[in-house]
């Protein structure tokens, strides 16, 4: 309810700067270029199980408060210059390829369902939509898949460590052949923020076993 009031409040009264309260818009350029690192940083050690991961910033100072009023505080604002931040990313990460035509193929990390309810949305879900948009704006085309769905049951993941969050998942994320891509295609996984990497590991897997490889994981932050 509070994300989406807030959400509301942001179509109806000038925003201001998530980061630092600038007036003129929901991330002013100062705050947006935190995410602007010649090349994201890798993520090592078990942040980054099953394969490369890679964040735009550390989840800390102006990143960690613009992607939280992104995804806590409903500021759809920032929906747009977050995700062109990752897709100018994406073009740099050394694993990172698209299709056999040429197309980006972005796979959200899901939210539980009561939570993309009270944010009005899935927020990664936008993202990647924004990611694709700025992508295809830059003459390289991109899809969404929102292939995975991430069934009732699990708990809300902050403060479990990543034995806790592995099990708070286990069985519980699912591939959506409505969603998926098509097969064979190399796929990236978007999602805000990485902490233990479980979430991402299980992503992965499921993709895995339905047959759908994902060459590289992006985030904007890595706490």
């Amino acid at each position: 309810m509070a994300a989406g009031a807030a959400a509301l409040l942001d179509l109806v009264l000038p925003e201001n700067c998530a980061g630092c309260d600038a007036p003129g818009g929901a991330c002013c350029p100062s705050c947006l270029s935190a995410f602007g690192a010649a090349r994201p940083a890798a993520v090592h050690g078990a942040g980054a199980p099953g394969g490369p991961t890679y964040a735009l910033a550390r989840h800390a100072d102006v990143a960690r408060a613009l992607v939280v009023a992104h995804k806590e505080r409903g500021r759809r604002g920032l929906t747009r210059p977050l995700g062109r931040a990752l897709a100018a990313a994406l073009p740099r990460l050394p694993e990172a390829r698209p299709d056999a035509a040429g197309s980006w193929w972005l796979v959200p990390v899901p939210s539980r369902r009561s939570a993309a309810r009270a944010r009005g949305g899935s927020h990664v879900l936008a993202l990647a939509r924004a990611g694709a948009a700025a992508l295809s704006e830059a003459g390289l085309p991109a899809a969404v898949a929102p292939a995975l769905r991430l069934a009732a049951g699990a708990r809300d993941a902050v403060g479990l460590d990543r034995s806790e969050r592995t099990a708070n998942l286990a069985g519980r994320l699912r591939v959506a052949a409505a969603g998926a891509p098509p097969p064979g295609v190399p796929v990236v996984l978007l999602d805000d923020v990485v902490t233990t990497g479980a979430t991402l590991g299980a992503c992965r897997a499921a993709l895995r076993r339905s047959g759908i490889e994902p060459c590289v994981a992006l985030t904007l932050t890595a706490a």
